[in-house]
């Protein structure tokens, strides 16, 4: 009882390695009484800096059911650190630059491609970091840049483990008005840490100024979705999401806002870049070329997607 005092005094204050333990303490009823929300609030907070997080947060979740996750999830996107006064102990708030000197400077979407740990996102996500880190449903783990593209925005990563990847298509096949879907996280400090889905139409086979190496898409694309894998109707990848039409240049140019107009690098050019690598070409699976339920398109998705921490 006495440590767990002392671990959330630590935690209120942002500290990871506290909040890991605070978590665990309150998920498994030691020295408090046991409350897998609250654990799991706390575990979530420490996911993003503490790697060992994984397996604690793999044996909660397994406990709990979707409210409760939700339940927790949302506590965490509401928590803000506090320091307390030398003097009194009175808590006040964080400055903010001080709040944020530990977190994740930006964040987006990646996916497997291959069974061994290698990853697209796109350059812009991962350009000048320091280190990246990725939460799987194993935890948080550290991973390397391999090859970039900048021309194209792809960037090639490698993480250690095994992972369930999707397969690549050629995108020459693709069809205007065709059915594209996308999962990923946008916006993970406002709509959590959970994956979301996005589907829409192949609205343009060019982008903006007609540029060929883009689809445009009808797919509700947000900030954090950059990186993530644009699959077709049979789960092949055939579209990397990376960019909305910017919003003030289109302001300026017509004086009206655009409205849901997104853009994709074509798949063709992914497997292009992905020739100059040879080991990792030729572990990519074959497109599947039987039709598929929608539902099974997801899930294949969602198993093969990624958060990405950039910092």
């Amino acid at each position: 009882m006495e440590a767990v005092k002392w671990y959330r005094r630590a935690a209120e204050q942002g500290n990871a390695v506290a909040q890991h333990d605070l978590g665990f303490s309150c998920a498994t009823g030691q020295g408090v009484a046991k409350d897998y929300v609250e654990g799991y609030k706390w575990l979530l907070l420490a996911a993003v800096r503490v790697e060992s997080v994984k397996e604690s947060m793999a044996s909660v979740e397994g406990a709990m059911s979707r409210e409760q996750i939700a339940e927790g999830q949302k506590l965490a996107r509401g928590f803000k650190p506090r320091i307390e006064s030398a003097s009194d102990g009175e808590n006040i708030s964080v400055p903010e630059p001080f709040e944020r000197s530990n977190a994740p400077r930006a964040s987006g979407t990646g996916f497997f491609i291959a069974e061994d740990g290698f990853l697209i996102t796109n350059e812009h996500v991962v350009k000048d970091a320091m280190h990246i880190r990725l939460l799987t449903r194993e935890g948080l783990i550290p991973v390397r840049v391999v090859k970039v593209d900048s021309a194209n925005d792809l960037a090639l990563l490698k993480a250690d483990g095994r992972f369930v990847p999707l397969p690549i298509a050629a995108s020459r096949a693709v069809k205007l008005g065709g059915t594209v879907a996308t999962v990923g996280f946008p916006n993970v400090g406002l709509q959590g840490f959970a994956p979301k889905l996005g589907k829409g139409e192949i609205a343009s086979l060019s982008g903006a100024g007609d540029d060929a190496r883009y689809f445009q898409i009808s797919v509700p694309v947000q900030p954090g979705n950059s990186g993530g894998a644009l699959v077709d109707e049979r789960g092949n990848v055939v579209g990397i999401v990376s960019a909305k039409l910017n919003a003030s240049a289109a302001l300026a140019a017509s004086g009206e806002s655009p409205e849901n107009v997104n853009y994709a690098v074509k798949s063709s050019f992914l497997l292009g870049f992905l020739e100059s690598v040879p080991e990792v070409s030729a572990e990519l699976k074959e497109p599947n070329t039987k039709e598929r339920k929608f539902e099974d398109v997801v899930k294949s998705a969602e198993q093969a997607a990624v958060l990405v921490l950039v910092y």
